[in-house]
């Protein structure tokens, strides 16, 4: 089975009961703590060694997450560990995420630009957005500052990329008197 169904079926798994028992944001904000934890070299490595056992791999998650995290958590990352699925963690945890969103009606907006952008802009920004009607209601913006765009910005979500950079549009230019279509009449 391809590591993305294993890790879509996880994560459904997780977010149907998380819904079921009334513990989603609880959870969600779990699977956060999970996504910073599995970031680690270490972790990572004990969770995808074959010749460390499952009884040992539940003891030091216990060791590193009992208290501070949900019940439900904990009784699923058993689960996966006894399941063998382990190394696949920290797909599962990027996926629940995508999921989360799909629920919550979230699109993650990644706005790329060459300063940073004042509040008065990105709310600007953010009431186009919406209403351009291509995104869900509630956004999450991440802002990005790329010098290299000289001026403008970039907005990239889903699979949609609106570019008014400065390097942009020299690009296009540069393309256009490439092409040199003055004809010269004598």
């Amino acid at each position: 089975m391809s590591v993305t169904r294993i890790a879509n079926r996880y994560a459904k798994s997780i977010i149907e009961l998380a819904q079921e028992q009334g513990k989603l944001e609880p959870v969600h904000k779990d699977f956060q703590q999970l996504g910073m934890v599995a970031q680690n070299r270490d972790f990572q490595l004990l969770l995808k060694s074959p010749i460390i056992h499952a009884d040992k791999k539940i003891a030091v998650v216990d060791t590193l997450l009992k208290g501070k995290i949900d019940e439900l958590t904990l009784s699923y990352l058993h689960l996966l560990i006894q399941k063998g699925r382990e190394q696949y963690t920290t797909e599962i945890v990027a996926e629940f995420e995508q999921q989360y969103r799909a629920i919550k009606h979230i699109t993650q907006v990644r706005i790329t630009s060459a300063a940073p952008l004042t509040d008065s802009v990105l709310d600007t920004i953010k009431v186009k957005i919406l209403a351009s009607g291509k995104t869900q209601e509630n956004l999450e913006i991440e802002t990005v500052i790329d010098p290299a765009l000289i001026g403008g910005f970039v907005i990239e979500f889903d699979d949609k990329r609106y570019d008014a950079s400065i390097t942009s549009k020299l690009d296009d230019l540069q393309k256009l008197f490439s092409k040199n279509l003055y004809i010269r009449e004598i």
